[in-house]
């Protein structure tokens, strides 16, 4: 008897240990890197954009300062944003004024699941800029080939690294830059790319707003899991 009970103890603490072991291989790491800025070729993954595509007169550059004073081998997103439009322009946009650097296009989905918000380690110009997480689309009408676009605030301190924790709860559901009045939630594991954009207008109380330079270093983009 004393034996039976000795083996099946084993087999309970066996049982025991196998389970402890599986559920950890389910829970992703407590952080995932999702974009890092230290390389020029970390930098090859995003192209920019702007009001310049549309007759406006803004203009960006993203790049790593070789050496140098105030260089921490960190991506630069900078730039000047105008609210006027080129002369002769013919086409007709609501508003000018922005400028944006999105993540390239690429094969497969970026996994979010099992993380609750995105940390963004940054240095600003107090400015307020946008983040965004673009997934597959689901929510937008058949025949509609843009991706579904969710996006939240960011700070961007002026002069000081600070890492914004964003959770994904507060990511807001968009169309062309307009919040959409529905509720829905993202589905984290099929996000498609991000970006990240500022407004000449808009953006938090006491941010820094208006026309001209802007200016934020982009040391990582990381996905967490918080406690």
């Amino acid at each position: 008897m004393s034996r039976f009970r000795s083996l099946l103890q084993a087999s309970v603490n066996a049982t025991k240990k196998a389970f402890t072991w599986n559920i950890e291989e389910w829970v992703p790491p407590p952080e995932k890197y999702i974009f890092k800025f230290h390389s020029k070729e970390d930098l090859k993954k995003w192209h920019l954009y702007s009001d310049s595509e549309y007759g406006g007169l803004s203009s960006a550059s993203l790049e790593i300062p070789d050496g140098g004073k105030g260089s921490d081998g960190t991506g630069i997103f900078s730039g000047n944003l105008s609210v006027d439009l080129s002369e002769g322009s013919k086409l007709n946009i609501s508003r000018s004024g922005f400028c944006g650097m999105r993540s390239k296009k690429f094969d497969g989905f970026i996994d979010l699941d099992g993380y609750d918000a995105i940390a963004m380690r940054l240095r600003g110009d107090g400015r307020c800029y946008i983040s965004t997480i673009y997934t597959e689309n689901w929510v937008n009408s058949p025949g509609q080939t843009e991706d579904n676009s969710w996006q939240a605030f960011v700070f961007a301190p002026k002069d000081r690294w600070y890492t914004a924790k964003i959770p994904l709860a507060r990511y807001l559901p968009t169309w062309r830059g307009n919040v959409i009045d529905v509720e829905m939630e993202m589905n984290p594991g099929r996000v498609l790319g991000m970006s990240l954009s500022v407004n000449a207008e808009g953006g938090a109380v006491g941010a820094k707003s208006g026309a001209g330079d802007f200016r934020v270093e982009i040391d990582s983009i990381k996905a967490l899991r918080m406690p």
